[in-house]
C-alpha cells in the first residue's frame, strides 16, 4: 500500500509543481472566499497523500461535531499512535503573510481537543495513545509547495 501512496503522491506533487494558484475571475489582488476554500481543499488533498506516503493510515477526513465550531482535517494512525492532524495552507509571496502554523490559536487548539475527545468517545477508543499533528503548507505561485510536518505540535487542551 505504501507503493501506491508514493505513486499517487508523485502525481499530486507533479500537479502542484507550480503551487496551488487558483485563477480569480475578478482579477482582484485579494483572494475571494471561494479561492481561499479551493486552496484549502487542494492543501488538504496534498497533505492527505503526503501523510499516506509517510506511513500514516488515514481513517477519517473533515470530522465535525455538532455544536463545536470547525473540523478536524485528517485523523489517522502513525504506527500505533492516533494522530489528529490540522492542515494549514498559505499561498502568497515571501514575507507577505505569516506562517501557516501561526493560524492555530489557543481557541483552535481547544476546539480541536474537544472534537478529538468526541471522536475517541464515538469510536470507543478512550485508551488509544493519541497526539495532535500540524501539516503546514506554503504555496508560492510558480514553486513547489513547502511542507512542514509537526508531530505532537500541541497537547490536549483541557476544557474547564
Amino acid at each position: 500500500m505504501r507503493l501506491f501512496s508514493r505513486v499517487i503522491f508523485g502525481f499530486v506533487a507533479w500537479a502542484a509543481r507550480n503551487g496551488f494558484a487558483v485563477e480569480d475571475p475578478s482579477g482582484s489582488a485579494v483572494p475571494t472566499r471561494d479561492a481561499r476554500r479551493r486552496t484549502g481543499v487542494r492543501g488538504e488533498t496534498y497533505a492527505y497523500w503526503y501523510l499516506r506516503r509517510h506511513g500514516y493510515t488515514i481513517i477519517a477526513r473533515n470530522f465535525t461535531v455538532p455544536g463545536v465550531h470547525g473540523e478536524i482535517d485528517l485523523i489517522g494512525y502513525d504506527g500505533d499512535v492516533l494522530a489528529f492532524v490540522e492542515v494549514k495552507t498559505r499561498q502568497g509571496e515571501d514575507g507577505a503573510r505569516s506562517l501557516p502554523e501561526d493560524a492555530i490559536t489557543r481557541d483552535k487548539r481547544r476546539n480541536l481537543s474537544r472534537m478529538a475527545r468526541q471522536f475517541l468517545a464515538y469510536r470507543r477508543l478512550r485508551q488509544a495513545p493519541c497526539r495532535f499533528d500540524v501539516v503546514a503548507i506554503e504555496s508560492r505561485p510558480g514553486h513547489r509547495p513547502v511542507v512542514r510536518l509537526h508531530k505532537a505540535a500541541f497537547a490536549d487542551q483541557s476544557v474547564a
